[in-house]
């Protein structure tokens, strides 16, 4: 069968294969358009298998909420450039749709998005935009209602930071300004009840230390340690924090005076806790030369 270059354009529209690429498919497959496309995601997946080790430590968190539920999905790509993508955008919101349905992350990488899982939809971005991408992260919170907030917008629904606040109540304005005080000073957690014991205890053992090494009497310094674990709760939950839309006020007391009780939250940020591999230019720029 002749390759035809109007042949050649239909698969590159429909594959974002490279010119040559593309033919060769078509060679390869005696001009098969279906056999085409599966000779180049072969390829592709070839690809972005070598490009799987690479530090994907941008991207976007996109967030979705409905009524008494919602979710949060971290999506990393190697590069900023990729996250303002707008092919990158449209995937990840769809990610952030099919995670309405899924329990944890690996049953979002199986879920469905447009007929295929979304693992292998990630994959086949990969192999087009060329850059290692994952879904790194996804939470749910479920509550009377779920508000969301997005820090740093690429698009709609989606940036750098994403946060769920779950509440009862009416305020969502309230809640809302909640979730924006949450993606400025990220509280440890809600209340002291919820504290992570060895976090609380690893402080305390520090603030002892600090508390001996002044030389003061024993009883002073037990003192000193209850003041000092008091402020450290008081800076870490959520309830206790000053509200950075009234510092006069505490988050809790903002909420209870417009009658809304904070129930949960969610706060995902971009790369948190990737160790990102620092390269000098000059790198780079041999590094991008070699392709």
């Amino acid at each position: 069968m002749a390759i035809t270059a109007a042949l050649v354009k239909e698969l590159r529209d429909a594959t974002g294969a490279g010119m040559m690429d593309a033919k060769k498919a078509l060679t390869e497959t005696d001009g098969d358009m279906d056999a085409a496309v599966d000779w180049l995601r072969t390829k592709g997946l070839a690809k972005a298998d070598k490009k799987a080790g690479r530090t994907a430590a941008e991207g976007l968190v996109a967030v979705k909420a409905e009524g008494g539920q919602g979710v949060v999905v971290e999506v990393n790509s190697e590069t900023d450039f990729v996250a303002k993508n707008e092919e990158f955008q449209g995937m990840v919101a769809g990610i952030a749709g099919a995670a309405m349905s899924a329990d944890d992350v690996e049953a979002l990488k199986a879920a469905d998005l447009g007929g295929k899982p979304v693992s292998e939809v990630v994959t086949d971005a990969i192999a087009k935009i060329g850059e290692n991408m994952s879904v790194r992260r996804m939470a749910k919170i479920t509550g009377d209602n779920v508000t969301s907030y997005v820090h740093n917008a690429a698009a709609d629904g989606m940036g750098k930071i994403g946060v769920l606040v779950a509440f009862t109540g009416s305020d969502d304005a309230l809640a809302r300004q909640v979730a924006m005080h949450i993606a400025a000073v990220n509280p440890a957690a809600l209340a002291e009840a919820d504290m992570d014991a060895s976090v609380v205890e690893k402080e305390k053992q520090i603030q002892i230390d600090i508390a001996r090494e002044s030389g003061k009497p024993e009883q002073v310094i037990e003192k000193m340690i209850e003041g000092r674990m008091k402020k450290f709760i008081a800076e870490s939950t959520l309830v206790n924090q000053a509200f950075v839309v009234n510092p006069d006020v505490t988050v809790g007391q903002a909420a209870a005076d417009a009658g809304v009780g904070i129930t949960g939250f969610v706060r995902l940020e971009v790369g948190e806790g990737i160790e990102k591999k620092e390269e000098d230019f000059a790198a780079e720029v041999a590094k991008a030369a070699q392709g």
